[in-house]
C-alpha cells in the first residue's frame, strides 16, 4: 500500500509517496496551471506511470486546491499538513515553521508536535511568491536570478508594501538607471520584511525556526529572513514538499474509500 499526499497550492502542485515503511518513496513537483482539476488528474496519471496505481493507494489532499482532487480519500487544511510535514523534516517537538507560498504566507507555531497557533498574511501578496515573480518579471529575471543577484547589492529599498505599487518603484528604479543588483536586494529585503512583521505577531522563542514553501531554496532570503529575525533559519532540500509529506503521513490513518461509496 501506498500513501500519497498531494498539495495543490496556487502556483505549483506538490506530490509525495510514502511507502508502508513510513519512507518517503517519490516525489514530484508542476505548475498548478489555471485548472486544479486538470493538474489533479495529471498526478494521478504520473502516479501511475511510476508505479503507484491508486486501487494500492491512500491519498490525502491538502492547499488551495484540496476540493478539486475527487479521487481523495481525505481533505485536510494546509496549516495541519504543512506543520506535519516539517515536523517530519526536521524531528523537533517544538518550532516555528515559516511558509511562503505562491499567494499566501503562513507563520505556524507547533508545541509538542502540535499546532499551538498561527497567522497568514493579509489579501495582499506581498511577501510571497507571486510578489516575487512579478518583481522578476519586470526585472528580465527568473526567480532564482533575481535573489542570487540580491546578495551583491544594497542600499536602494522598496516602500510600497502593495505588489502593484512595488512594482511601479521597481519600474521608476529601472528608469532612474539604479544598479539591477541593488534592484533586485531592494525586492529580496521587501520580501523579508513582510515575513519577519508576520513573525512579530508570534513568540520565536519556541525551538527551531524552519523556512518551507517555494522560496525555502532561495538562500539569500533565508539569509536576509535570518538577520531580521535575529535566529538561524533552517531549511531542507525536501521542505517545499513539506505540506504534501504532512498529507502523506496524515494518510496512514485514513482508511480508504470503498468503490461503492465513490472512491477509487
Amino acid at each position: 500500500m501506498y500513501y500519497v499526499g498531494i498539495d495543490i497550492g496556487s502556483t505549483c502542485a506538490k506530490t509525495a509517496v510514502f511507502n508502508g515503511d513510513r519512507e518517503m518513496v517519490l516525489s514530484f513537483v508542476q505548475p498548478t496551471g489555471w485548472s486544479s482539476v486538470d493538474t489533479a488528474e495529471e498526478i494521478r496519471k504520473k502516479l501511475l506511470e511510476e508505479g503507484v496505481p491508486a486501487e494500492e493507494s491512500v491519498f490525502v489532499a491538502t492547499g488551495y486546491g484540496r476540493v478539486s482532487v475527487p479521487y481523495a480519500d481525505k481533505m485536510i487544511t494546509e496549516i495541519t499538513c504543512h506543520a506535519r510535514g516539517a515536523v517530519h523534516l526536521f524531528d523537533a517537538d517544538t518550532m516555528t515553521v515559516i511558509d511562503i507560498g505562491g499567494q499566501d504566507t503562513k507563520i505556524i507555531a507547533i508545541e509538542n508536535r502540535m499546532v499551538s497557533d498561527f497567522v497568514m498574511n493579509d489579501k495582499c501578496s506581498a511577501g510571497t511568491g507571486r510578489f516575487l515573480e512579478v518583481m522578476a518579471n519586470t526585472m528580465a529575471l527568473r526567480p532564482d536570478e533575481l535573489c542570487e543577484l540580491a546578495r551583491t547589492g544594497g542600499g536602494t529599498y522598496i516602500s510600497s508594501m502593495c505588489t502593484v505599487f512595488a512594482e511601479s518603484e521597481v519600474t521608476s528604479l529601472i528608469g532612474r538607471g539604479e544598479k539591477k543588483e541593488n534592484i533586485a536586494y531592494a525586492v529580496v529585503d521587501s520580501i523579508a520584511g513582510k515575513v519577519a512583521s508576520q513573525c512579530s505577531r508570534l513568540s520565536l522563542d519556541r525551538g527551531i525556526v524552519c523556512l518551507t514553501g517555494g522560496l525555502c531554496e532561495c538562500g539569500y532570503l533565508r539569509e536576509m529572513l535570518g538577520e531580521k529575525l535575529h535566529c538561524e533559519v533552517r531549511t531542507s532540500p525536501e521542505s517545499r514538499y513539506a505540506g504534501a509529506i504532512g498529507a502523506a503521513l496524515a494518510a496512514f490513518s485514513v482508511k480508504k474509500k470503498r468503490a461503492d461509496t465513490g472512491g477509487i
